[in-house]
């Protein structure tokens, strides 16, 4: 929301010098047509800019959507809930905070709901060692197309194991307690990509502005 806003004001200032110049194209000076076509180009980022803006905070594809992989070839979503916490929230792979979790696997794909699926949370990054296991939901078919379970997470790194009979396992990784900074990098980038373009605008304002009363009578 902040970078939309951003974004809108930005366009609201080009908006408004684009007016100004063309209202006074017949004054204008080779040297401000210069920074007139500086401006454009601005406008012009800004207008390749919002598509990307605006779809990062749309709606996403299904292929999109982090919280959906591939098991065996087949589509699966997962979630998982907090409700002593946050009653409605729900979580992918940040989960902010410790204590008891509901952990509920979409079969998305109705092959995956008559075969045999299990479930493994494991502590850590290694999905072999047995005595890392803190949860465990042996082989069985869902019929409903929803497995579910819960586990008891502290403060660390984990990984959700979905292993359908007969197929390689696929797996999230958790973060309880952990901070993104990749994540917040990325989520970064829109909002200082629009500040540098307004300052770049508001820096080419400046030197026309400057130019003009320069050039009126009285000026030496």
């Amino acid at each position: 929301m902040t970078t939309m806003f951003l974004a809108v004001v930005a366009f609201s200032v080009v908006a408004g010098v684009m007016h100004r110049e063309a209202w006074s194209v017949r004054a204008v000076r080779p040297a401000q047509m210069v920074r007139s076509h500086r401006v454009v180009g601005v406008l012009a980022v800004l207008t390749m800019l919002l598509p990307g803006v605006a779809g990062a905070h749309g709606n996403v594809s299904i292929e999109e959507d982090a919280c959906v992989q591939r098991v065996g070839g087949n589509l699966v979503h997962f979630n998982a809930y907090q409700p002593q916490n946050e009653a409605k929230a729900q979580y992918c792979t940040d989960i902010p905070g410790e204590g008891d979790t509901f952990l509920v696997v979409d079969l998305l794909d109705p092959g995956l709901r008559n075969m045999p699926v299990g479930v493994r949370v494991v502590r850590g990054l290694n999905e072999t060692a047995e005595d890392e296991t803190v949860a465990y939901w042996p082989p069985a078919t869902h019929l409903d197309g929803v497995v579910r379970g819960e586990a008891k997470l502290a403060k660390g790194l984990y990984k959700v194991i979905i292993t359908p009979e007969g197929f390689s396992p696929s797996s999230y990784l958790l973060r309880v307690q952990q901070i993104d900074y990749g994540k917040m990098a990325r989520s970064a980038i829109g909002p200082l990509t629009v500040l540098l373009l307004l300052a770049l605008i508001g820096y080419e304002l400046s030197k026309s502005k400057r130019l003009r009363n320069w050039r009126v009578p009285g000026h030496s």
